[in-house]
């Protein structure tokens, strides 16, 4: 078996009060997670993953806890869950990012370069 990543146990999870504890106070309770929301203000994340390998197979996920906790726009807990591998599939998680348009390639870019001289600029 191998263990990656840190779930806090419902022990210390009980501690924990929405509505009271804020950002700095969970993280003096708990630790601060591996990973947080993709957005500035989101919640925190916990992830912990149990593997098995069995001889020469593929080793396989047997158990995953995640654990979400909320924060509101005062930064203090809204809400917390924990989620276990029997709550859903793997999902990949992308960021959002604003798009700046097609980029040109370089033989396009040169092109353009070519096609604004006029026979006067030559002179």
């Amino acid at each position: 078996m191998t263990y990656h990543g840190y779930a806090p146990p419902d022990d210390l999870l009980a501690e924990i009060e929405v509505g009271r504890d804020t950002r700095e106070t969970v993280a003096e309770t708990i630790g601060r997670p591996g990973m947080g929301g993709v957005m500035e203000g989101s919640g925190w994340f916990y992830v912990q993953s149990d593997w098995r390998q069995r001889g020469w197979r593929e080793r396989e996920e047997i158990d995953r806890q995640v654990v979400a906790i909320s924060f509101d726009a005062n930064d203090r807990v809204s809400n917390i869950e924990r989620f276990g591998l029997q709550d859903g599939e793997v999902i990949a998680l992308s960021r959002r990012v604003t798009d700046a348009g097609p980029r040109p390639s370089i033989v396009s870019q040169v092109l353009a370069v070519l096609g604004n001289f006029t026979a006067g600029s030559f002179q």
